[in-house]
């Protein structure tokens, strides 16, 4: 199902881009630079799985799972969707269908948001979001790191190590940058 998943999407970028060639640009092959590598697979016939901290996916077989939260009961699973990140850890992304009871929410407090330049947002019952700028204090770390990667010789194994060195201060600053947005909320 992964190669009919690829089809499909080819088929949709041509589409879109003979349709609306103003906002869909020519369809190009995913770049080898970026370092995400992803793809999508179905569930046909209970070919994608979970038993317990371990999932099957097809051509692949039983892989080890640490599971961010469980699934809801009586739901079924519809596409998987398995991520590379640069610093080379995997995720898998799971699309499941269940019903779900809606109960309404009556709110008690209200509370007004600003887009503020120096702190991301000013709120109506704060000062400000005290946001603190995660990418400034790593500047000088990062800007040395990225030096010695630009220096390495390319196909070396030393520039292999450095442009890891690398994707990590990048995947820290953005982890720290998601950790303050979830962690925020908390506080209204």
């Amino acid at each position: 199902m992964a190669l009919a998943n690829a089809q499909l999407n080819l088929n949709k970028a041509y589409n879109d881009f003979w349709n609306n060639r103003r906002h869909f640009g020519k369809p190009r092959f995913k770049s080898k630079k970026t370092g995400h590598c992803s793809y999508s697979t179905n569930n046909q016939k209970g070919s994608v799985r979970l038993d317990g901290n371990k999932v099957k996916l097809p051509k692949v077989g039983w892989v080890k799972l640490c599971r961010h939260r469980p699934l809801m009961e009586n739901s079924t699973i519809k596409t998987v969707t398995i991520s590379r990140t640069p610093t080379g850890k995997y995720y898998i992304s799971i699309l499941v269908e269940y019903e779900n009871q809606i109960l309404p929410i009556i709110p008690k407090n209200f509370l007004g948001l600003d887009f503020a330049m120096h702190g991301l947002y000013v709120a109506s019952d704060e000062d400000d979001a005290d946001y603190p700028n995660f990418l400034r204090k790593a500047e000088k770390r990062l800007a040395k790191a990225q030096r010695k990667l630009s220096k390495r010789q390319k196909g070396s194994h030393n520039r292999d190590k450095q442009r890891l060195r690398v994707a990590k201060f990048h995947e820290k600053i953005a982890n720290q940058r998601h950790d303050f947005l979830h962690k925020k909320p908390a506080t209204w």
